[in-house]
């Protein structure tokens, strides 16, 4: 049987894209370490969109998470036709006042666990000669970032990685495209409704249903890369031609002082 497979799937942008894949008449594997809030989002796909969607838990920031999910999924007699790698965490701090277990948490869902679910999954589209590949990265993987250091640096492994990819798969029938997301209206921000409405007005940040239905629309295409909206497009395109000393004064403003004290 012909599915998708989805990380991250039980809330945010991960459950948006598991939602409108099955919208699409995708049958969905939904993976994520909410076991609850993941086995809520495949009972509604499958009762809203007359879908088979089945739950996998896994914590892929765990040796071998991969290799069992992917051996779950061929013992299942599953083709993962649309593999949408979209687990995250957003943590601010800066680098030397975090956790080494969360630096190694990050590195291992931002990096290792998109690279060998790319590794096992690809392999068997390029055997059958077609399938899809999105890998969501960040529109800070395009310069640094501080209080996220370690986050931007991650996802400027996955703008690697991704771009890497599509050259590599090109000819195999496999199409990859990475995704880069500003801000996202997502559980990842603790803010209030009205400070919600205002950045989305002000188009600061994007509705997970916009982000994922610009990604799709791309995925589909063939592209190698969705910075999804018109700020995403400009504040990428500023940050590859500004220098990062730019950065400096504005670390100096008592504002962002307090910030970087704060975290």
């Amino acid at each position: 049987m012909k599915c998708a497979l989805v990380t991250g799937a039980s809330s945010g942008m991960g459950e948006e894209y598991a939602r409108q894949l099955a919208a699409k008449g995708y049958n969905i594997v939904l993976v994520s370490n909410d076991d609850q809030g993941n086995r809520r989002v495949a009972r509604d796909l499958a009762q809203r969109y007359n879908v088979w969607a089945e739950p996998i838990y896994a914590d892929l920031t765990q040796p071998h998470s991969i290799e069992k999910i992917h051996q779950k999924v061929v013992s299942r007699g599953l083709e993962v036709e649309i593999l949408v790698s979209n687990a995250g965490m957003l943590l601010f701090s800066q680098l030397e006042r975090t956790p080494s277990q969360r630096i190694e948490q990050i590195i291992a869902l931002h990096c290792t666990a998109p690279t060998l679910l790319c590794r096992q999954f690809a392999k068997d589209m390029r055997q059958r000669g077609r399938g899809r590949i999105v890998i969501v990265s960040s529109i800070t993987a395009w310069t640094p970032y501080p209080t996220i250091s370690h986050y931007a640096a991650t996802k400027a492994y996955l703008k690697s990685l991704g771009q890497s990819l599509w050259y590599e798969l090109r000819d195999a029938g496999v199409s990859v495209t990475t995704v880069f997301p500003s801000a996202v209206d997502t559980p990842f921000y603790t803010l209030d409704e009205t400070t919600r409405r205002w950045l989305r007005r002000c188009g600061l940040m994007m509705s997970a249903e916009r982000v994922v239905h610009k990604a799709l629309n791309a995925m589909f295409h063939s592209r190698r890369l969705c910075l999804p909206g018109i700020m995403t497009k400009l504040e990428a395109a500023i940050c590859a031609i500004l220098p990062a000393c730019v950065l400096l004064p504005i670390l100096k403003l008592p504002a962002v002082r307090r910030i970087l004290d704060r975290v």
